[in-house]
């Protein structure tokens, strides 16, 4: 899963892209609504975390035009403007949720993973191949029941194997789903991630293999017997 995050101060900014990531999550953020934008043109995300005071742009106008766009993103607006009118303003224009300035990290962490779990279908917020099974929006990831220790980055790249089990996703798309904006990771750091991701499915989930499709990319199967 990957979040955008859009907020103006560059101190909360960094405090929220600590939190996000300790929860285990993927994040790119950007102070402007025009970086925002332009994110959102190259990158599917699953969820927008939006401040609306930014510089360049009300945050409501962001809003309104993801929406007029039919973009299904959840949107969770964060805000100074607290007042009651002010947050019917930011739920009549599309918000899925609304938290007010200044706010516990933990509740922004429950947050994200209430707007997981009411995610559009299409987002799968329980992935099930080959004996695992992957909680989108808590991060947990078990195997017949046993749950498996990852680091972030090994469950990032086993969620988008998982999206495509039985098929071979392509090294590059890999590279792109490890990294965040404007970081992009190289060919070896994905290949070192994947063999230490298919040391721990063998030893912690049997039913489970990464195959290498040579000058391709990789797959996850069910494991020959």
């Amino acid at each position: 899963m990957r979040i955008l995050l859009v907020e103006d101060s560059v101190r909360l900014r960094e405090l929220l892209l600590e939190a996000v990531r300790d929860a285990g999550y993927r994040i790119d953020a950007f102070g402007t609504a025009g970086e925002a934008r332009a994110a959102l043109q190259e990158i599917d995300y699953d969820l927008l975390l939006l401040d609306l005071g930014l510089p360049d742009e009300d945050g409501l106008t962001v809003l309104k035009a993801l929406r007029r766009e039919k973009r299904s993103i959840p949107v969770l607006v964060l805000t100074a403007r607290g007042a009651v009118d002010e947050r019917i303003a930011g739920l009549d224009a599309g918000a899925d949720d609304y938290l007010a300035k200044p706010f516990n990290n933990g509740e922004l962490i429950a947050r994200i993973r209430a707007l997981m779990r009411r995610a559009p279908v299409a987002v799968m917020p329980v992935l099930d191949y080959a004996g695992l099974s992957l909680d989108v929006a808590t991060r947990r990831l078990t195997s017949d029941g046993a749950e498996i220790a990852l680091a972030p980055s090994e469950k990032s790249l086993l969620e988008l194997l998982m999206r495509h089990g039985g098929t071979v996703v392509a090294k590059r798309k890999l590279e792109h789903a490890f990294s965040e904006f404007g970081d992009e990771r190289s060919s070896n750091a994905v290949e070192l991630a994947v063999s230490r991701l298919r040391r721990k499915l063998e030893t912690g989930a049997p039913r489970a293999a990464i195959e290498t499709v040579r000058g391709v990319g990789y797959m996850l199967r069910e494991a020959r017997r």
